[in-house]
């Protein structure tokens, strides 16, 4: 089925995905282990096929089991989630999502990242993006 680019993935689902993306592979047992607060042993399963009818997830047989893996590497699904929140809360601007991650409270950044982000801007530049 086709992949739908992460964009449409509820709260559960992303946690699931988070999951799998650390793991690598997982049962659904496995997957509601790993789960924050997680909800019923069917509601995962259920969750897992329709991330697999997304085009997210494949799973294979072991034994009686079914083993749960990405089909995206996880580089992609955060360039994906990324341009959906830049779309949806910053008028797909980089300027505004880079000043909004600047002035969340409790979040140092170190003197060291800033100066690989100033290089990023320098380089972005350098390309003409």
């Amino acid at each position: 089925m086709a992949h739908d680019d992460g964009v449409h993935l509820s709260r559960r689902e992303r946690q699931i995905m988070d999951h799998l993306f650390r793991v690598g592979r997982a049962t659904a047992a496995d997957v509601l282990e790993g789960m924050p607060e997680p909800p019923s042993y069917s509601a995962v399963r259920a969750m897992l096929r329709t991330l697999e009818d997304k085009g997210h997830v494949r799973h294979e047989e072991e034994g009686r089991a079914y083993v749960y893996f990405p089909t995206t590497r996880r580089e992609s699904a955060r360039r994906s989630a990324l341009a959906h929140l830049l779309r949806t809360f910053f008028d797909n601007s980089a300027e505004q999502a880079m000043a909004a991650l600047l002035d969340l409270k409790g979040t140092k950044v170190s003197e060291a990242e800033l100066d690989r982000m100033v290089e990023r801007i320098e380089l972005a530049k350098k390309e003409g993006r």
